[in-house]
């Protein structure tokens, strides 16, 4: 499949409407309003279905670099699957999901960056090699020639990147950005979960986890997701998803799943109270150690959870929306 950004020029997209999402658990009550661009190789089985939910099938460049980076995949047995228009991502991801053919489903976000072109090899290897495994996710690694901020704040935010693994490591870390599963497996669990806004990846782990499936990083599996370029920008990230897990908290407490930012097992839900406190001993520590960044973007998440709770709490569509 080779020069996909061509042929993303001369695509024909289809309504993500058609996609039969009825094997979805939480499902959002309105159709997706995306559209889909559909990719595959000529004939026969697909390995894997690569799905990649985007707004605008831009993201700064950084989605066309995508495309460039699968087209460099040794693999050759995949379909790629471009939902491109809806805000939820997890209803985006399901409608993907619908339409895959692959007995594999690898998620990437549109501004994930590839620099290897076996990744998609690896993955595959392991989940063919490892049936008790339901979800394998890759290493977000500090890019050397990113901008200094960039480099600065991948390593002060928890979950932004870790040292690579050696060894196939039970892992929470494993994310949207890089991981895959298999189809049947995904369908089976539910799928996306389309009626909150955050949280997804812990609870799409959670479900798999319930299942009896192991969530792993694996590897020699490397990938790279960055934050934004600017202080201002992610400052605006974090009072965004600040809001947006007020919203979670309101009105879907029972999926407030925590996200340890370390490798090995933790417990799923801690109560509010002991979040609260939590929240500022990380804040005090952040600022002791000089953490500026991470402390910033932790003021922000807190100005954007107040804001959350005070200004949408009496409306459930507000920050769920469409």
């Amino acid at each position: 499949m080779q020069d996909l950004e061509a042929r993303l020029r001369s695509a024909s997209w289809r309504p993500a409407r058609d996609a039969n999402r009825s094997f979805v658990r939480h499902a959002h009550p309105h159709p997706s309003p995306a559209l889909v661009w559909r990719e595959a190789t000529a004939g026969g089985s697909l390995d894997l279905s690569v799905v990649i939910p985007t707004l605008d099938a831009e993201r700064g460049g950084y989605f066309l670099q995508l495309l460039r980076q699968i087209s460099a995949q040794r693999s050759r047995a995949y379909e790629l699957i471009v939902v491109h228009g809806d805000h939820r991502q997890g209803r985006a991801i399901n409608v993907g999901a619908a339409l895959a053919r692959g007995r594999c489903l690898l998620t990437l976000d549109d501004d994930t960056s590839l620099p290897f072109p076996d990744t998609f090899d690896k993955l595959l290897s392991v989940m063919d090699g490892h049936p008790d495994i339901g979800i394998a996710g890759g290493n977000n690694v500090v890019p050397l020639d990113a901008a200094p901020f960039v480099q600065r704040a991948m390593r002060e935010i928890p979950r932004r990147s870790w040292a690579p693994v050696s060894v196939i490591t039970d892992s929470d870390l494993a994310e949207h950005p890089c991981m895959v599963m298999r189809t049947a497996e995904f369908r089976l669990v539910g799928g996306e979960n389309e009626l909150i806004p955050r949280g997804l990846d812990p609870y799409l782990r959670q479900t798999f986890r319930e299942a009896g499936k192991r969530v792993v990083v694996v590897p020699g599996v490397t990938y790279h997701h960055l934050p934004p370029e600017s202080w201002w920008r992610l400052m605006k990230q974090y009072f965004r998803n600040g809001r947006q897990a007020a919203f979670v908290n309101r009105w879907y407490p029972q999926w407030v799943i925590e996200t340890p930012g370390e490798h090995g097992s933790f417990a799923g839900q801690v109560p509010f109270p002991k979040r609260i406190l939590r929240y500022l001993t990380d804040l005090s520590r952040a600022g002791v150690a000089g953490r500026w960044i991470w402390f910033s973007c932790q003021v922000w998440y807190a100005a954007g959870f107040a804001a959350g709770w005070l200004l949408d709490g009496s409306n459930r569509e507000a920050v769920g929306g469409r």
